[in-house]
């Protein structure tokens, strides 16, 4: 395997085997099967030490914070980084007022009112596609209403999300960059206006209290809005979908839930272990780094290999199997550290709800087909489709 492209099949179905391999012989593995070579981390330890170390440099998903660029160029810095951490730290403390467990918990009443309405528009029974129907619709909705995006919008925000996530894979190509540049564009003219709106007409949405703050620039309000459409909408879908087939896929697992719905939290927790919804994350090592005997060289990149680390059985007794009672369960779905993902309260909750309420509300349900496909995707386990036919309430 030269390059990434054009890794077989079966790792886009499978990827644990090689997951396997490669902590097998060493949780560090020097590659050059991606753009730039780097370091493959399968390893708990190591991934925890990593990700907790300041000296390695997060590669952040979002438009330089000017948003003075012509085109999303493949470069070195291809993540689209703020111009330095300091930006970063910044928003995020601004952000994570919006975040807080308290604020999310009033959205509780929303998610379930959608997650309903969705299974309503399935009506009593049939066939409906778990990532489109469900999954997907539930997240955009959710994400809007947290910016303040109109409801007649919502579905813009879905066909925008789809376009912008092929942009940020290890797997992205020149088609999806300039697919990518022109959704951005219009991403961009889009919060421009909604952000004129809500400062004429304030509402209790985050681009109001974000505004009401004055303590970012427009720029760094629209990257930040753009981040949140993008995370908002994948690692959430992911999540549901990913959450919904494993349990399909293992009945008594999922009659002991259906049984007791108080173990959904430690399901969840459970789901995103076992079928982590981003599989990869990046850093760059900010100046030499030693670790287990091996050199990382300043600049060099760090590819932390969530779903490996979260199936390392030197920290998860039989990792290979899937456990909702599993306890402790201290994953890193989300990461660890400083840049831990600042949407973890809404995705929990999200997830939480979402199956809750499909298993209330479709007791009887089945795979139309198990050979499932997904995405080509290096950075993200995502489902293509998930079709069932089902019997609702």
């Amino acid at each position: 395997m030269k390059n990434i492209n054009n890794m077989h099949t079966d790792f886009f179905q499978n990827p644990y085997p090689f997951y396997d391999e490669l902590r097998s012989i060493s949780p560090l593995y020097r590659t050059s099967l991606l753009k730039y070579k780097g370091v493959f981390v399968t390893g708990y330890e190591e991934a925890v030490t990593i990700l907790k170390d300041t000296r390695f440099k997060n590669r952040i998903p979002l438009p330089q914070s000017t948003l003075k660029y012509e085109s999303l160029k493949d470069t070195q810095n291809d993540m689209f980084l703020f111009k330095n951490g300091a930006d970063h730290i910044k928003i995020r403390m601004l952000v994570n007022k919006a975040f807080t467990p308290r604020m999310i918990e009033a959205y509780r009443p929303y998610i379930a009112e959608t997650a309903n309405s969705l299974l309503d528009e399935m009506k009593l029974g049939g066939t409906m596609d778990i990532v489109s129907d469900f999954a997907f619709p539930l997240a955009s909705s959710v994400i809007a209403r947290i910016l303040g995006v109109p409801a007649e919008d919502h579905q813009k925000f879905r066909e925008w999300s789809i376009e912008l996530i092929q942009t940020i894979d290890f797997m992205r190509s020149s088609k999806s960059l300039k697919s990518g540049n022109r959704t951005m564009g219009v991403l961009i003219n889009y919060f421009k206006k909604l952000i004129i709106s809500k400062e004429l007409y304030p509402a209790e949405d985050l681009i109001s209290i974000l505004i009401k703050e004055k303590k970012m620039t427009n720029e760094e309000l629209i990257a930040t809005c753009i981040l949140l459409v993008i995370a908002g909408h994948e690692t959430t879908v992911n999540l549901i979908s990913n959450s919904l087939f494993i349990l399909l896929n293992n009945e008594e697992q999922l009659l002991e839930l259906r049984e007791d719905l108080s173990l959904m939290e430690s399901a969840v927790e459970e789901c995103l272990r076992y079928e982590s919804p981003t599989q990869m994350i990046a850093r760059i090592a900010g100046e030499d780094v030693e670790m287990n005997g091996e050199l990382i060289k300043e600049g060099e990149h760090v590819y932390i290999m969530l779903g490996a680390v979260n199936r390392d059985p030197r920290k998860f007794l039989h990792a290979d199997q899937f456990n909702i009672r599993r306890d402790p369960n201290q994953h890193l779905a989300f990461g660890a550290g400083v840049h831990f993902c600042l949407g973890v309260s809404l995705a929990r909750l999200e997830a939480q709800i979402a199956i809750s309420t499909f298993l209330e509300r479709i007791p009887e349900c089945t795979l139309a087909d198990s050979q499932l496909k997904w995405r080509r995707l290096f950075s993200f386990r995502s489902l293509e489709e998930m079709i069932i036919h089902f019997h609702g309430k």
